[in-house]
Protein backbone atom coordinates (compact mmCIF):
# COMPACT_ATOMS: atom_id res chain seq x y z
CA UNK A 1 0.00 0.00 0.00
CA UNK A 2 0.83 3.11 -0.72
CA UNK A 3 -1.13 6.00 1.13
CA UNK A 4 0.62 9.28 2.34
CA UNK A 5 -0.42 10.25 6.03
CA UNK A 6 -2.62 12.69 4.57
CA UNK A 7 -4.52 10.16 2.63
CA UNK A 8 -5.16 7.98 5.45
CA UNK A 9 -6.31 10.77 7.35
CA UNK A 10 -9.13 11.77 4.60
CA UNK A 11 -10.14 8.62 4.09
CA UNK A 12 -10.72 7.70 7.88
CA UNK A 13 -12.47 11.06 7.78
CA UNK A 14 -14.83 9.57 5.40
CA UNK A 15 -14.87 6.10 6.74
CA UNK A 16 -15.48 7.84 10.34
CA UNK A 17 -18.46 10.53 9.21
CA UNK A 18 -20.34 7.92 6.78
CA UNK A 19 -19.83 4.89 8.73
CA UNK A 20 -23.43 4.07 8.87
CA UNK A 21 -25.99 2.01 6.52
CA UNK A 22 -28.13 4.87 6.15
CA UNK A 23 -25.34 7.61 5.41
CA UNK A 24 -24.02 4.78 2.80
CA UNK A 25 -27.39 4.78 0.91
CA UNK A 26 -27.48 8.65 0.85
CA UNK A 27 -24.19 8.80 -0.64
CA UNK A 28 -25.40 6.33 -3.08
CA UNK A 29 -28.44 8.14 -3.38
CA UNK A 30 -26.55 11.50 -4.04
CA UNK A 31 -24.06 10.14 -6.09
CA UNK A 32 -27.05 9.25 -8.94
CA UNK A 33 -28.59 12.46 -8.32
CA UNK A 34 -27.54 16.25 -8.22
CA UNK A 35 -30.10 16.82 -5.56
CA UNK A 36 -32.31 15.71 -3.60
CA UNK A 37 -35.19 16.93 -0.93
CA UNK A 38 -35.47 15.63 2.63
CA UNK A 39 -38.09 14.33 1.88
CA UNK A 40 -37.49 12.88 -1.53
CA UNK A 41 -34.47 11.01 0.34
CA UNK A 42 -36.79 9.64 2.78
CA UNK A 43 -39.30 8.57 0.82
CA UNK A 44 -36.22 6.62 -1.20
CA UNK A 45 -34.98 5.06 1.87
CA UNK A 46 -37.82 4.43 3.57
CA UNK A 47 -36.12 6.23 6.66
CA UNK A 48 -38.13 8.82 9.10
CA UNK A 49 -37.63 12.41 8.59
CA UNK A 50 -36.61 12.82 11.94
CA UNK A 51 -33.96 10.57 11.52
CA UNK A 52 -32.37 11.16 8.42
CA UNK A 53 -32.00 14.60 9.44
CA UNK A 54 -29.66 13.93 12.51
CA UNK A 55 -28.36 11.96 9.50
CA UNK A 56 -27.99 14.54 6.77
CA UNK A 57 -27.58 17.65 9.10
CA UNK A 58 -24.18 15.85 10.76
CA UNK A 59 -22.84 15.06 7.51
CA UNK A 60 -23.21 18.60 6.72
CA UNK A 61 -21.61 20.24 9.60
CA UNK A 62 -18.52 17.77 8.68
CA UNK A 63 -18.72 19.18 4.80
CA UNK A 64 -19.60 15.67 3.01
CA UNK A 65 -22.86 17.13 2.12
CA UNK A 66 -23.60 20.68 0.85
CA UNK A 67 -27.13 21.80 1.16
CA UNK A 68 -29.68 24.91 0.05
CA UNK A 69 -33.51 25.74 0.76
CA UNK A 70 -36.26 26.81 -1.61
CA UNK A 71 -39.33 27.04 0.35
CA UNK A 72 -40.29 24.99 2.57
CA UNK A 73 -38.32 22.66 1.69
CA UNK A 74 -34.34 21.59 1.97
CA UNK A 75 -32.33 19.87 -1.33
CA UNK A 76 -28.61 18.18 -0.09
CA UNK A 77 -25.93 17.48 -3.02
CA UNK A 78 -22.76 15.79 -2.28
CA UNK A 79 -20.19 18.51 -1.64
CA UNK A 80 -17.08 16.21 -1.28
CA UNK A 81 -17.16 14.00 -4.30
CA UNK A 82 -14.29 11.66 -2.83
CA UNK A 83 -16.70 9.70 -0.85
CA UNK A 84 -18.16 8.04 -3.87
CA UNK A 85 -14.48 7.15 -4.71
CA UNK A 86 -14.30 5.80 -0.92
CA UNK A 87 -17.35 3.70 -1.28
CA UNK A 88 -16.30 2.24 -4.57
CA UNK A 89 -13.48 0.96 -3.62
CA UNK A 90 -15.54 -0.87 -0.77
CA UNK A 91 -18.04 -2.44 -2.68
CA UNK A 92 -15.21 -3.57 -4.81
CA UNK A 93 -13.41 -5.34 -2.56
CA UNK A 94 -13.70 -9.69 -2.45
CA UNK A 95 -14.19 -10.46 1.06
CA UNK A 96 -17.78 -8.33 1.25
Amino acid sequence: MNLTSEKMEKVAFILKTTAHPTRIAIVQLLAANDSLSVSDISEKLNVEQSLLSHHLSGMKLKGILSSYRDGKNIFYSLKMREVIDVIQCLAACTFL
